[in-house]
């Protein structure tokens, strides 16, 4: 956990040990930074804070980045703007909480991304598709319309043959829960549950910030084919792209 708050640190400190969980704390970003690098494979997951002496949220997240891809960080922020969660999410951060939070929410969302962690690695150890819902075709893509093609095995998805460059594991998941039923109207609320395996807690803005991220992503290779359904939620729809083809 990465807090320059050590009443908060304190007060965490109380629900990990509960948990079990094994623990270690960093109070400013250069003593983050430097406890990372000396044992990258020692961290499970990373509690992050924005705001930190030092270098802050944003510098540490982007320094952790370039040693690993794949650990997971939740970033904590009192700065209650889509600007800033879209910046998070931008320099590596799989998810946010926003200060004050409830431990026991925090608690909840680092469980669901250990969990669906675990079985993503279990999915890829055993060389099935993530989604079990969409089936692996022959070409090795379980997604292809044709215009979009998507392997859930090497985490890669092309618009046309132009990959979508950078995709981190939550934007993966949420552009294949999409495309794997093309034209249906997912919630914010489903989105959660299902690709943060999340029971809802009122973090809908956490959807709407990914979704942008994405859809930056999307638009440097190709058209926009995830659409807003206004006072529902998102849908994955290229058919119109693929008519004009």
């Amino acid at each position: 956990m990465i807090e320059d708050n050590k009443s908060v640190s304190e007060m965490m400190g109380m629900f990990f040990q509960k948990e079990k969980w094994e623990a270690s704390f960093a109070y400013d970003g250069n003593e983050a930074v430097d406890m990372f690098n000396e044992s990258p494979d020692k961290w499970d997951m990373i509690t992050l804070d924005l705001n930190l002496p030092g270098k802050d949220g944003m510098e540490v997240a982007k320094e952790i980045r370039k040693v690993s891809k794949t650990v997971p960080i939740i970033m904590l922020t009192a700065r209650d703007t889509e600007s800033d969660q879209v910046l998070g999410l931008e320099f590596g951060a799989d998810d946010y909480v926003t200060k004050p939070f409830s431990p026991i929410t925090l608690i909840a969302r680092m469980k669901a991304i250990h969990r669906r962690d675990e079985n993503l690695a279990e999915k890829l150890a055993e060389n099935t598709p993530v989604n079990a819902e969409v089936e692996e075709a022959d070409d090795g893509f379980d997604i292809n319309t044709g215009f979009f093609k998507l392997n859930s095995n090497t985490r890669e998805a092309y618009l046309g043959d132009n990959e979508i460059p950078d995709l981190t594991p939550k934007e993966f998941d949420l552009l294949k829960t999409l495309a794997s039923k093309p034209k249906q109207v997912f919630s914010r609320e489903q989105l959660l549950e299902q690709v943060w395996d999340y029971d809802y807690f009122g973090e809908e803005r956490t959807v709407d910030a990914h979704i942008k991220k994405l859809r930056q992503k999307i638009e440097k290779v190709g058209p926009q084919v995830i659409e807003t359904v206004w006072g529902v939620g998102y849908k994955f729809d290229d058919s119109g792209v693929k008519s004009k083809k």
